[in-house]
């Protein structure tokens, strides 16, 4: 090494020295304006490098109500619904009925916003019962974008099959909101059974998705709101990400 290499890199590691990693990499402080630190937060979390969560932050939960309740979370799962219809129509079906798409529910087929808007959108740790306790209500309404899409997909002759990580106990009132919602012809409802339980999300839909393809089925394209839903093995050719600030499943 030269002498001005040389001091060059003795430059460069004084001022590193002095310099921390949050000022290289960083969101915006909390301390900062609200709006633009909770836009960082949020694309963080879409993104995944939030990593696990299970609250949002406590001064973002009027951006995140905002957000699920106005006219941009509704024009960010539209941009999903068109992508996902845009890769659909390309992909050449066989015509043996084997061709599949594969839907999460909850945040993907179904709205959950009444009822995350009475816990504070996600700023409150997620409780199992008072969100059971809604589910048998059945009165979460379609997600625009999604039904249409889920229209748009049985026309062009794909199978569509729902994959959850609702409990079987939870079968006769989900399929209920999903006809009260508009949904209608869905191949097969997979839930979770006693032995799925304690399973992540990830290696639960791995292996149902796993079990469609051992029976056949080419998984085309998969929906869901959180990346447990397509992540894993046996996964689709391609994945698309409906936006979900709220809440996280591993």
């Amino acid at each position: 090494m030269d002498s001005v290499a040389q001091l060059t890199f003795i430059i460069f590691l004084s001022w590193i020295s002095h310099v921390s990693s949050e000022a290289i990499i960083r969101l915006p402080s909390e301390n900062e304006i609200p709006g633009e630190y909770c836009d960082s937060w949020r694309l963080a979390v879409e993104t995944n490098n939030v990593g696990a969560w299970n609250q949002i932050p406590a001064n973002c939960v009027d951006s995140v109500a905002e957000y699920m309740t106005g006219e941009r979370y509704k024009r960010d799962c539209e941009v999903v619904g068109k992508f996902s219809l845009k890769f659909a129509k390309r992909v050449a079906l066989a015509g043996d009925g084997r061709d599949a798409w594969v839907f999460d529910i909850d945040e993907t087929l179904l709205s959950n916003v009444p009822y995350y808007k009475a816990v504070g959108f996600g700023s409150e740790i997620f409780n199992e019962t008072s969100f059971n306790n809604w589910v048998k209500l059945a009165d979460a309404p379609a997600m625009p974008s999604s039904l249409s899409l889920f229209k748009e997909l049985q026309e062009l002759g794909f199978k569509i099959f729902l994959l959850t990580g609702r409990s079987e106990f939870q079968r006769n009132v989900t399929e209920a909101n999903l006809l009260f919602a508009g949904y209608r012809n869905w191949e097969r409802l997979i839930l979770r059974g006693p032995f799925d339980q304690r399973k992540s999300a990830t290696d639960y839909k791995s292996e149902k998705r796993e079990e469609l393809v051992n029976e056949g089925y080419r998984i085309h394209g998969n929906s869901g709101d959180q990346w447990s839903d397509l992540w894993g093995y046996s996964v689709a050719s391609r994945s698309f990400k409906l936006p979900n600030p709220m809440y996280f499943i591993p």
